[in-house]
């Protein structure tokens, strides 16, 4: 489906009503974004520099993710570098939703390795450490004026999360106690502050089959979490209409908010180099799949499509090529996309 007909999209911006009045969440996980600006990158919109997180803003954005890793040994993501950037976005004005990786490097459906801190501890021990952990950044958070107002417990965790413990399927009781220990983390850590709505993740936007199959089993064991987050990149997850179908499952089937938590696509040959894909792998391809995608979620029934975030607009390096910037740090056509929704 490479673009919906006129009536589609009549139908797309009614339906999406109710869920821009509830905060529609406009998004993008910004967390190079630091780094970059720290080494001395310089982003700008129309040839005019500008701080990259003003750039977002000035084309619609209203909230920002951060990953945060336990202790990297490479990567930037720690406690006070993601404080740090936190406390910028909120003086601005952005919420912000807290992506717990537990663990010292990435974490996804291929990796959940476990904090060096961690190895060694019993399922019981694991289980405490989750917890405490999780409630001793959340106070660090709330005490340095930045407190997330959503948590992700764990990073795209359709395999489970701290393996070998929590590793799915074999390990769903694990599993369950170490999601229930990071949300009484989140609780604790709030003080008097109200407890951050709590998502959990997966990476199967466009798998509806899968999808079920997570949910129905994370139900089962009394998991309470208010948002589910699905990434979607197309080349991982399937077309647009499987994204569609998903997304209206669902919001039928579970009645949750819904957020497309990661979405990316390449303004130059990559992924389709060799295969056609849904858009030119352009700038102008790259727009119009967010366009696309944001209509889709938009279109969610019951206003349960509630938001979407893009993975890194402002990475620099190879993956720069799923970035909102040129190589000359210029703005790409696809920051405009929330333009009209947001401007008056």
């Amino acid at each position: 489906m490479r673009r919906l007909s006129s009536s589609g999209v009549v139908f797309c911006l009614l339906s999406a009503a109710p869920a821009w009045a509830a905060d529609y969440a406009v998004g993008a996980d910004v967390s190079f974004l630091k780094q970059a600006e720290d080494r001395g990158t310089v982003f700008k919109d129309g040839g005019m520099p500008k701080p990259g997180l003003q750039i977002l803003k000035d084309h619609g954005y209203n909230w920002i993710r951060l990953r945060l890793f336990h202790t990297p040994a490479e990567l930037p993501n720690n406690l006070a570098y993601t404080i740090a950037l936190a406390k910028s976005a909120k003086g601005m004005g952005f919420r912000f939703l807290l992506d717990y990786h537990y663990s010292d490097t990435w974490a996804d459906p291929g990796k959940q390795f476990l904090p060096k801190a961690w190895e060694g501890k019993s399922h019981s021990q694991l289980v405490e450490a989750v917890e405490a952990y999780t409630r001793d950044t959340m106070t660090a958070f709330r005490e340095a004026g930045a407190f997330p107002d959503m948590v992700q417990i764990g990073n795209e965790v359709s395999n489970g999360m701290l393996w070998p413990a929590g590793k799915l399927p074999a390990n769903w009781e694990n599993f369950a106690d170490l999601v229930k220990a990071g949300i009484r983390g989140v609780e604790a850590g709030s003080g008097d502050l109200r407890r951050p709505r709590i998502m959990m993740h997966i990476d199967r936007g466009g798998d509806r089959t899968a999808t079920k199959e997570f949910l129905d089993k994370l139900h089962s064991y009394g998991i309470a979490y208010d948002v589910i987050g699905q990434s979607y990149y197309p080349w991982w997850h399937g077309s647009l209409n499987d994204l569609r179908e998903n997304l209206v499952f669902m919001a039928l089937e579970y009645g949750k908010p819904i957020i497309v938590v990661e979405a990316a696509y390449n303004c130059k040959p990559a992924e389709y180099a060799k295969k056609p894909g849904p858009f030119p792998e352009t700038p102008e391809g790259q727009r119009e799949f967010l366009d696309e995608v944001n209509r889709i979620v938009q279109a969610t029934p019951n206003g349960l499509g509630q938001g979407l975030f893009w993975w890194e607009p402002a990475v620099t390096g190879a993956l720069s090529r799923r970035g909102f910037f040129d190589d000359s740090g210029n703005a790409l056509p696809v920051i405009t996309v929330f333009d009209r929704y947001t401007r008056h």
